[in-house]
């Protein structure tokens, strides 16, 4: 009796499709480990590109993650790995990469700072060299000192010159100078100019009209502010007046000297470039 031919099953062995799952994990293991290093896109593509056409298995194999997400749709997935590295916990990289942004953000900021703090303080040097130039020619220069900042040009004018102690009248022989400043103000003041009063640290007596120091460098600074508003053409709204009283001195209060260079009234002009312009 013939021997009965063994039934041979469909299918590959039992080995080789160990060794293909394998495979398959071993391949996702790495494309993993890639993507997680500092990479752009276009790279990323051209790799992707050389896996499919030296293995044909992403062209439409099995669904490895997701629904068709990554291999089964091919390999313009490839290039959407980044999201589905976040939605797996491991978008740390992409946190180092926005620290990364963040501080050169702030470098780009703080470099953008500087470049305008020079570019004001080049406004501001034009514009005092122009005044300076014009407070020589007037011949006040005795009587009016001159400073900038990167906001500002600021004229000083001596309290002594401007007012009697106690008053805020402005003194006859202080008219020429105040009208020679306000010609000043009228050429080259385009935008803001603050009028600041000052004042040494004693005390009003009781008996005058003003009760304290931060009253009489208010009522100072309005006086030269009501004094610009009639006799020059410059715009009302453009003029500031404050009294900042006793608390910003430039000198030492214990001598006559220095509560002398305090009482002062300070004209600021704000250049182009200023934020108070």
């Amino acid at each position: 009796m013939a021997k009965r031919q063994e039934e041979i099953k469909p299918g590959l062995p039992a080995w080789q499709g160990t060794f293909g799952d394998l495979m398959n994990l071993l391949l996702c293991f790495f494309v993993l480990l890639f993507s997680m290093a500092s990479m752009d896109a276009a790279k990323f593509e051209e790799v992707a590109a050389s896996f499919s056409s030296a293995f044909s298995i992403f062209s439409g194999g099995e669904m490895a993650i997701g629904k068709g997400a990554l291999i089964g749709d091919g390999v313009s997935q490839l290039t959407e790995l980044s999201s589905y590295i976040t939605s797996m916990g491991l978008a740390q990289s992409g946190d180092d990469a926005d620290e990364e942004a963040d501080a050169v953000g702030d470098k780009d900021e703080e470099q953008l700072k500087e470049a305008l703090e020079e570019k004001q303080m080049e406004a501001s040097q034009e514009l005092a060299e122009k005044i300076q130039a014009a407070i020589d020619e007037g011949e006040i220069d005795n009587e009016v000192s001159l400073n900038y900042t990167s906001q500002y040009v600021e004229l000083t004018i001596q309290g002594s010159i401007l007012f009697d102690s106690g008053k805020v009248d402005i003194k006859a022989d202080a008219i020429p100078v105040i009208d020679k400043v306000g010609q000043i103000l009228e050429t080259y003041a385009g935008g803001t100019v603050e009028i600041e009063g000052h004042t040494d640290n004693v005390p009003m007596g009781g008996n005058g009209k003003y009760s304290n120091n931060d009253e009489l460098s208010s009522g100072r600074a309005l006086s030269i502010f009501n004094y610009f508003i009639e006799n020059t053409n410059l715009e009302p709204s453009k003029l500031l007046h404050t009294g900042r009283g006793e608390y910003d001195p430039i000198a030492d209060n214990s001598t006559d000297e220095g509560r002398a260079r305090n009482r002062r009234v300070e004209i600021k002009i704000y250049n182009p470039l200023s934020a108070n312009y």
